[in-house]
Formats: structure tokens, C-alpha cells, sequence
């Protein structure tokens, strides 16, 4: 189970990474959103992966971390609103400047 959380963490940093270097605004937006659910599993795997724990908590039972899910609760609150801060920014964006490249070069308005 650790090294699928591990090999899903690592390749949604990478897809995040690789999306976020992109020319154009809908790919980095694609990104942070895939970096925002690689940090959220990462954080979720903190509190450890118990897969056989029991469903009521008796004396001395493996239970998991409560803190790191609270932390992945705002921290997927905190991502929907940057999203759709970065989405009304690209548009914004797009509207004045008239292309969607992240540079904000207006040599294709003339």
C-alpha cells in the first residue's frame, strides 16, 4: 500500500511539474491542481496507512493520525479556492491581453 501511495505521490508531482512549466494558462492551471492532490496525498500518508485497523477504537488499537485528514480537509478547501482565484486571473488575462500565454506578450493583438 506504501508503494502505490508513493509511485501515485511521485507521478502526479511529476505530471504537476511538467504541466506547470507549460506556455499557456489552462496547462498550469491543470498543474497546480495535480501538485494540490500530490501534497494532499502526501499529507494523508502522514497520519499512516492502516488498512486493518477496527471500525470502533478499543484500548491499545493501531488507529490513524487525525491531524494529517484535518490538514487534507484545508488544504482541499485552500486548493478549490486558489483554482478558481488562477482560473478568473487566466481570464481575465486572456481578455486584456487577447492570447493565453503565460508571458503576457501582446505582439499577437496587432
Amino acid at each position: 500500500m506504501e508503494l502505490l501511495y508513493a509511485i501515485t505521490t511521485g507521478v502526479l508531482t511529476a505530471c504537476g511539474l511538467y504541466l506547470t512549466l507549460r506556455g499557456r494558462t489552462f496547462p498550469v492551471v491543470v498543474g497546480l491542481t495535480l501538485l494540490s492532490y500530490a501534497v494532499n496525498l502526501f499529507l494523508f500518508s502522514m497520519g499512516g496507512l492502516t488498512t486493518d485497523g477496527p471500525a470502533i477504537v478499543s484500548e491499545g488499537a493501531d488507529v490513524a493520525d487525525p491531524l494529517p485528514q484535518a490538514l487534507v480537509l484545508t488544504a482541499i478547501v485552500i486548493g478549490f479556492a486558489m483554482t478558481a482565484f488562477v482560473v478568473i486571473l487566466a481570464m481575465r488575462a486572456r481578455s486584456e491581453v487577447g492570447n493565453d500565454h503565460v508571458d503576457g506578450k501582446k505582439e499577437d493583438r496587432e
